[in-house]
């Protein structure tokens, strides 16, 4: 669309041309005194001529600038042409047009939202269908089995009980997806407290405490047992409680989990830090994302919720998460809470 013109332009023309009549009007009474009123009104007909002519090419100049404005309109209506109005000068109506390009500039970020948020709700029907092929296939397997041996009680035992298991994994990837969704949607509020860290701490590290006991591992905590953090004791639970599941994951007999957290003036940090496996420098960038399984992993139970669920709740706290890892010597995975000052 061509530049469009201002209304200075205009008034400057017109007032130049109602300077110029009295100083042609002063001219011709010094030149022609015997002839001059025939020649002033002459003059004056043909300086509002003139006028006549430049308000009607204003006109029709800014008729031709609303018609292309209603055009371009049109065509981001349409979605023919993406785009706004040019509106570089000053003035009302440029004023006007650029709080339509503003609008245009809303109505396309409402459309690139909702079409990102149709994309992620597809992938994630993808993901959840995918995941729960797995369980429900090898629960179809077990009955069948359970079906041919009804007289073979180790057998019965045996398939019910990896039954179970893959109940217990479908019951935990639906429990972790509704968290996820009441975390995107802004479904909840965050009831914070002040909370004691150490017996926080030692409240999930005893959510664990039968696993590493049947698994051979040990959790041990350090820190001060008097430092406070104001948080969402059940959200903040669940959060911190996924790490450490995270770390028994990827942890063998033998191998320790530490959670350490220090507090500073301006920070709260909490650290859990175990002797596993660790994490191959190709998924470093990956594991926050949702339904991530690595190809390095041997760990074939997890959905890939948990670390990104922990993140979005350690988020919504303003904190931040970090990940430290070195393959074949464990990984420490590190969060930070600011503490809030007037």
């Amino acid at each position: 669309m061509r530049t469009l013109g201002g209304n200075k332009t205009f008034f400057l023309t017109v007032l130049l041309c109602a300077a110029v009549f009295p100083a042609l009007a002063a001219l011709l009474l010094c030149c022609y005194p015997l002839n001059a009123l025939p020649l002033l009104f002459a003059s004056s007909l043909c300086v509002e001529a003139g006028v006549f002519v430049l308000c009607w090419q204003y006109l029709q100049m800014r008729d031709q600038q609303l018609e292309d404005a209603a055009l371009q309109i049109a065509d981001y209506i349409l979605d023919r042409r993406k785009g706004g109005i040019a509106c570089s000068r000053e003035g009302a109506m440029y004023h006007l047009f650029h709080e339509v390009n503003s609008l245009v500039a809303i109505a396309d970020a409402h459309v690139d939202s909702e079409r990102q948020a149709k994309e992620f709700l597809r992938d994630t029907i993808s993901d959840i269908s995918h995941q729960l092929k797995t369980p429900i296939a090898a629960l179809n397997i077990y009955n069948g089995i359970l079906q041919q041996e009804p007289g073979d009680t180790a057998a019965v035992r045996e398939f019910a009980a990896l039954s179970e298991q893959e109940l217990d994994r479908m019951e935990s990837l639906v429990q972790n997806l509704l968290k996820m969704a009441r975390l995107d949607a802004g479904a909840f509020t965050l009831e914070q407290a002040p909370e004691n860290i150490s017996e926080l701490l030692e409240h999930i590290k005893g959510q664990y405490s039968f696993r590493t006991k049947q698994e051979g591992k040990e959790i041990v905590l350090e820190g001060d047992e008097k430092g406070i953090l104001l948080c969402d004791r059940v959200w903040l639970t669940e959060a911190i409680g996924n790490l450490v599941k995270n770390a028994l994951d990827h942890t063998a007999q033998g191998d320790r989990i530490l959670i350490r957290w220090r507090l500073s003036p301006c920070l709260t940090q909490i650290t859990v830090k175990d002797t596993g496996s660790g994490i191959h420098p190709e998924d470093l960038y990956h594991i926050f994302k949702r339904f991530y399984r690595s190809r390095f992993s041997k760990n074939m139970q997890g959905v890939g919720l948990g670390l990104p669920l922990a993140k979005s709740i350690i988020e919504a706290h303003k904190g931040s998460i970090e990940v430290h890892s070195e393959l074949g010597h464990g990984t420490a995975i590190t969060v930070n809470f600011p503490i809030m000052t007037k």
